[in-house]
């Protein structure tokens, strides 16, 4: 099994695992998926920041000049196609060590009883497609 979450959706799949009631090994594994999400997260936001110092207007010292704890873009087009990209790039989750874990989250998504509505409903159903797609693989 091979389960694929692009960037952009790290957070919110992080959010609806975490809030789903699980107990024993449906939530040891789940805890394990959150914590290799939020690692990808964390590189991801860096990534981030390192795109807006890049594109950051400088000062007289070649720094990024900061304004309301947010850079000072110049190129704000190009930015935000740098920033797309990033989000649209994807962690690809493999079988091996996670086989285990990535079925029972399959499993637990599946089986879900709880009802979700607006934001939930949508990253509910985006990571039960992939899920799906990656038990194809």
């Amino acid at each position: 099994m091979q389960v694929t979450i692009k960037n952009a959706q790290i957070g919110q799949a992080i959010d609806l695992l975490f809030h789903l009631a699980l107990k024993g090994k449906e939530s040891r594994h789940r805890t394990k998926l959150i914590k290799l999400l939020a690692e990808r997260l964390k590189e991801v936001e860096e990534q981030r920041k390192v795109l807006a110092e890049e594109y950051a207007n400088k000062d007289g010292e070649e720094k990024p000049i900061i304004k309301d704890d947010k850079y000072e873009i110049g190129d704000q087009d190009a930015f935000q196609l740098d920033i797309q990209e990033l989000y649209d790039e994807e962690i690809v989750i493999e079988g091996g060590d996670n086989q285990g874990m990535l079925e029972t989250i399959k499993k637990v998504l599946d089986n879900c009883d709880k009802d979700f509505s607006g934001k939930e409903a949508v990253i509910y159903d985006y990571l039960c497609d992939q899920f799906e797609k990656g038990g194809n693989k």
